[in-house]
């Protein structure tokens, strides 16, 4: 099985000369379709930074990132834009639901980047908000959502446009402990349910242990955890 996501001497580096900072040194792995991957390590250790360059979000300063055969980095900003709205979807530790739109509007922003939602998305919306346990929720704001109840919403929105990858940064660092377990649960299901390749960055050992493979990262180095 070839690569869903393959990442070679990928290196990022901020600032030059003395002061440079290497956020991340020399990264090679290779991650496949369908599979659920735990990059875990202390604050400052580069998992962000690592994150937001499998997102499309961050160019590296060395070394060559593919998602689906295709090099994001070589895309124009359009193009790139486009690319990662299809391909990659977000699960943040801030839910980032807008305000003044309800549940369901916010699910459906993936699909309204060439304006009004199709009728097919608005089903997948409406089926991933049943899924994910917020069928009675669809008009409510997120203002009247439980914590948990908005993370949902934000799993469910990271799904909407079949994405090969969703990236979940912190998914249940500000979640109770039964809502943070009950996260972890579904995020599991839903990518075994969609097969879709899942990639969580977490604090938590908890969160990372129902994920195989396991990495850790410390100054910008990765490495298996078999742990």
């Amino acid at each position: 099985m070839s690569a869903v996501l393959h990442l070679r001497h990928v290196s990022k580096v901020y600032g030059t000369g003395p002061a440079a900072v290497h956020a991340l040194r020399e990264i090679d792995v290779a991650v496949h379709g369908g599979e659920l991957v735990a990059v875990m390590g202390p604050s400052g250790s580069g998992k962000s930074t690592l994150l937001f360059i499998v997102g499309t979000l961050d160019a590296p300063s060395g070394g060559s990132v593919r998602l689906n055969a295709i090099d994001p980095f070589s895309l124009g900003e359009k193009q790139l834009a486009e690319f990662r709205n299809r391909n990659v979807g977000f699960v943040f530790q801030d839910h980032y639901l807008l305000p003044q739109l309800t549940v369901l509007e916010n699910v459906l922003i993936p699909a309204m980047a060439e304006g009004s939602a199709p009728p097919a998305a608005i089903e997948r919306a409406k089926y991933l908000l049943g899924r994910v346990g917020l069928a009675e929720r669809l008009e409510h704001r997120p203002a009247e959502l439980s914590g948990g109840e908005r993370q949902r919403a934000g799993v469910a929105r990271a799904l909407l446009l079949k994405p090969a990858l969703v990236l979940a940064d912190e998914p249940t660092g500000n979640l109770d402990r039964k809502s943070a377990t009950a996260i972890g649960e579904l995020l599991v299901e839903m990518q075994r349910e969609e097969k879709t390749m899942l990639l969580v960055v977490t604090h938590s050992l908890e969160l990372a242990q129902r994920f195989e493979p396991r990495f850790e990262i410390d100054d910008g180095q990765l490495k298996a955890n078999d742990h």
